[in-house]
């Protein structure tokens, strides 16, 4: 059974984009592409977009986590310990050890042979994004 949780886009990938100004990202996107904001996590730390019926985007804040690049790409899996020991047999690097979070997701973060970033999550409860300091803009 896969859980929903209203904190966390519902998709099977989505990718996460670094932008030194996350409100004028979010401006822009919706404006050249028709995405629409879902949750709002702070003025300049994070949204989640909607992209047409089927997809999401997280924009990120550039300067939250140096070092880290201006992507990453996030995985919703069924079984995320079990993900998180697969990668790791298969030799990833583990950037971020699995961790169960407020927002209601548990997960981790690994580097791929190229240097490519995964988080590799798993919805553990269903949480209103008011519930740890999110905003729901609209739901999903």
């Amino acid at each position: 059974m896969v859980l929903t949780n209203r904190s966390a886009p519902p998709v099977t990938v989505t990718p996460v984009l670094a932008y030194s100004d996350v409100r004028a990202a979010v401006a822009w996107l919706e404006a050249a592409f028709g995405f629409e904001e879902r949750v709002r996590i702070g003025e300049a730390h994070r949204a989640q977009l909607r992209v047409g019926s089927d997809g999401a985007v997280v924009v990120a804040d550039g300067a939250h986590e140096p070092g880290r690049g201006p992507q990453l790409i996030k995985i919703r899996v069924p079984d995320v310990d079990a993900a998180f020991e697969r990668a790791r047999d298969a030799g990833a690097t583990i950037v971020h050890e699995l961790q169960t979070w407020p927002y209601g997701e548990r997960s981790c973060v690994v580097e791929d042979l190229a240097g490519h970033r995964w988080e590799l999550t798993q919805s553990v409860r269903d949480v209103q994004p008011e519930e740890w300091g999110g905003k729901t803009i609209a739901p999903w």
